[in-house]
């Protein structure tokens, strides 16, 4: 399917996860599921997911904290930085572990940790319980 094995081993640590901005790219949430684990995968457009994987209508920029709120992670593949911060508040309103990818030559726009994978760099904004954010 195409995403970094690093990528996958260091989301599936985490139980439930939900996908932020899954657009048309469902891989990476189908590749989860298919591992056992609970995901959910958002947008503000409807989609079609895969078997296994949830979907919700959502806004991150005016997210339904009930979405998130069983989350052990959040993550976003091809953040763009707009999104970077609240992609961290829902995680944080979660205690939830916030994990993503950004576009390119994107830098992320929130303190992170950097975690290099195949296909580039895996950004940890946040572990789960963790009360303040890593350095960059």
């Amino acid at each position: 399917m195409g995403n970094p094995p690093e990528a996958v081993a260091m989301l599936a640590d985490h139980q439930r996860l939900v996908e932020v901005g899954v657009g048309r790219r469902p891989d990476m949430a189908a590749e989860l599921a298919a591992r056992g684990r609970d995901v959910t995968a958002t947008d503000v457009h409807e989609r079609e997911v895969p078997e296994g994987v949830t979907f919700v209508r959502d806004d991150v920029t005016d997210p339904d904290a009930s979405v998130y709120a069983d989350a052990d992670a959040v993550y976003a593949l091809n953040c763009p930085p707009e999104l970077h911060r609240p992609l961290v508040a829902v995680a944080e309103a979660a205690d939830a572990a916030c994990l993503f990818t950004t576009l390119g030559g994107d830098q992320p726009a929130v303190p992170v940790e950097r975690r290099p994978v195949a296909s580039g760099t895996l950004y940890v904004a946040r572990e789960r319980g963790e009360s303040g954010r890593p350095g960059t």
